[in-house]
């Protein structure tokens, strides 16, 4: 598989967990409106968003932590195919808990 395939699939997984995961999606939005209200201008919609945008993000840094392991243990300097079916593998994982609302909604 191409390498930008991976990397499209680790964004779609970070996107569907970033919006369908109500769980992290509420505890990041409670953090975001408690302690930067005057950031965001206080506005719901847009902290929702802001808060959407840091799940994914936080989902696609904690999936890449498996594959920087194996490519340290392995001693790469770059990534390989393996590396990043770790790290896609891991994103689908953390993602499961928003699949089915995914599923549910769709886009």
């Amino acid at each position: 598989m191409p390498r930008n395939a991976y990397f499209v699939a680790i964004a779609f997984f970070g996107t569907i967990n970033g919006l369908f995961n109500t769980g992290v999606l509420s505890f990041v939005f409670f953090h975001v409106l408690l302690l930067s209200p005057a950031i965001l201008f206080g506005s719901g919609p847009l902290t929702f968003m802001f808060s959407s945008l840091i799940t994914a993000t936080a989902t696609i840094i904690a999936a890449g932590i498996p594959a920087a392991i194996y490519e340290r243990v392995r001693g790469q300097a770059d990534s390989d195919e393996v590396s990043l079916l770790i790290w896609m593998a891991g994103t689908a994982l953390l993602t499961l808990p928003a699949m089915g609302r995914f599923l549910t909604i769709g886009l």
